[in-house]
């Protein structure tokens, strides 16, 4: 109604208004020195199909040759960071404050941080990150966060992790230093995950759990763009074990429960009674316990003593027998299956895990296993059983590789529905072919558009495709309906084709700006480019290709019913 009411044209007195012939328009003109020597010359017109082939195979290779990246989502650009320091079991405060202090003085000096806090012996406040890594839980004297606050992303040029990509090798050779595990974790861009790539060993025996957990961080280790890599495995720690020799103990008249409470008084630092405060909520403790110095090795502790029935006072060496062992580690669990992580983090050209891992099969296959057992490889689901050994990758690879498997199948359905659609219009299972055609035609250019922008094809760049199938199938249905329209009227199939190409190219061309205008407004934002260059890229090749591949296949197919 609006557009009878403003596009309507009044009528003059005395004056008619002369239409030009379709065929004297420009668009006609140029649209049939493209399509009609295609029509016309069967060379010409393989010639042409084979090209588009040809460019279709090479877009999809690009996957192959991983010019084009395949990622969950990039990293977008935070204003913070956080580096986790961890030392070996064992480490005293005072030593994991010195590293800390270190790599703090360094990062002080860098113009890209504005802040930072350390947090030594205890964990960081809790971020959007720390959910499923479980950062809250972390804590003890070999452990150590630093919070960094980048300058404002609006008042810097560099994304935030090409800024963790510079400082992590200084901040790492710090680490080495000291012996001590040092790691740069980013803010994810999308689901926390507990690492970016996730090995979890599992297997009949425990300790060979952990032999071959060892064997695949050195190969993640030797692995391109694999960096932080680190294992849920504390290092050995000696422990020592006071067994009271109860014979011995009765002689000198001593209880052996007297033993152990006098060891677990000067040891635990518990409380032993409370400092009575009637006004204070939460009473005072009063801790007994030895000096550090005085209980800083074996032989000091050995010379506590005990009071003996008789009075007299008996050490504690002299009634024990001290057994040296490494202490055991702990035994992690996962839906009630013994697992051993090992975990790491993608930086460098190729920053997506999908390509770590699947070349991790072959190197899987020469690990020193246990004779007569093997090693499985699995990606998305637990091992059935525990009866041999099994890597299961977690992480992003996972949530990678079941969103790109649902979005894939969420693509074959809409395909599937819009041919269902079309037939029932058509009533012809030919034609709904043809103008599926289009679909394929665009991953040219979504492919090529990431290609020339660097970009990797993400969750997002899936959905533009899915969303620009809809598109490009519209352009088709206009092409073809007009075209069975002329043919009704008819015109000879030839010029019914060209004539299609030229009245529709304005509303198609039309259609295509529009999309392109719209999803450039998106173009610079780090996690929905993808999007942004799926639907630009995509619709203007594809619009081009159709509005020339359409026809021709169209006239190709149904040329011998229309002599």
């Amino acid at each position: 109604y609006l557009g009878y009411i403003f596009l309507r044209e009044k009528e003059k007195k005395g004056k008619k208004k002369e239409e030009k012939p379709m065929t004297d328009s420009f668009i006609y003109r140029m649209y049939e020195r493209f399509e009609n020597p295609l029509i016309e010359n069967k060379k010409k017109r393989w010639l042409f199909l084979g090209i588009t082939f040809f460019l279709l195979l090479a877009s999809v290779g690009l996957f192959f040759t991983k010019t084009v990246a395949v990622k969950m989502l990039p990293f977008d650009n935070k204003n913070e960071f956080q580096v986790v320091i961890d030392m070996p079991e064992g480490t005293t405060l005072e030593r994991t404050a010195v590293v800390t202090k270190e790599i703090a003085q360094y990062l002080a000096t860098r113009p890209e941080v504005v802040n930072y806090q350390s947090y030594v012996g205890t964990s960081a406040p809790i971020t959007f990150n720390g959910l499923v890594r479980h950062y809250d839980l972390r804590g003890g004297s070999n452990m150590a966060d630093i919070q960094v606050n980048l300058v404002d992303k609006g008042a810097r040029s560099e994304q935030s992790h090409e800024i963790a990509s510079l400082l992590r090798p200084e901040i790492q050779r710090i680490g080495d230093k000291f012996n001590a595990n040092v790691k740069i974790v980013e803010v994810p861009p999308g689901p926390p995950v507990m690492s970016t790539i996730v090995g979890e060993i599992y297997g009949p025996d425990y300790d060979q759990q952990i032999n071959i957990a060892n064997q695949v961080q050195d190969i993640l280790k030797n692995t391109d763009d694999v960096v932080d890599v680190d294992w849920m495995v504390e290092a050995d720690q000696v422990e020592y074990e006071f067994v009271i020799d109860k014979e011995k103990a009765m002689l000198y008249g001593v209880v052996p429960q007297q033993i152990s409470q006098t060891m677990n008084m000067a040891l635990s630092e518990r409380a032993v009674t409370t400092l009575y405060d009637e006004d204070a909520t939460k009473q005072v403790g009063l801790i007994l316990a030895l000096d550090e110095k005085e209980k800083s090795n074996i032989n000091d502790i050995s010379q506590l003593k005990v009071k003996s029935d008789q009075g007299n006072m008996v050490t504690i060496g002299d009634l024990t027998e001290i057994k040296q062992s490494t202490r055991a580690k702990s035994i992690y669990r996962k839906n009630q299956k013994r697992v051993v992580y090992v975990m790491a983090d993608m930086a460098g050209e190729l920053e997506s895990p999908v390509y770590a891992i699947l070349g991790m099969t072959d190197k899987l296959k020469q690990l020193n296993l246990p004779e007569g057992y093997s090693i499985d490889e699995l990606y998305i689901k637990q091992p059935d059983f525990e009866d041999d050994y099994t890597v299961k990758w977690d992480g992003e690879w996972q949530i990678t590789l079941e969103v790109f498997r649902d979005l894939g199948i969420a693509f074959l359905g809409v395909i599937v529905i819009i041919y269902i659609l079309i037939v029932g219009w058509f009533q012809n299972f030919k034609a709904p072919v043809v103008m599926m055609v289009a679909i394929p035609l665009s991953l040219i250019g979504i492919v090529l558009g990431h290609w020339l922008l660097g970009a990797f094809f993400t969750a997002t760049s899936f959905i533009g495709m899915i969303a620009l199938a809809g598109i490009m199938v519209r352009n088709s249905v206009l092409l073809i309906d007009f075209v069975n329209l002329r043919l009704a009227e008819g015109v000879p199939i030839k010029q019914a084709v060209i004539e299609a190409g030229a009245v529709r190219t304005t509303p198609i061309l039309l259609t295509a700006g529009t999309v392109v205008i719209g999803a450039f407004v998106i173009l610079f934002d780090p996690i929905f480019q993808g999007l942004a260059i799926s639907l630009m890229g995509g619709t203007i090749v594809s619009t081009v290709l159709t509005l020339l591949v359409v026809p021709l296949v169209y006239y190709m197919i149904e040329h011998k019913n229309y002599k």
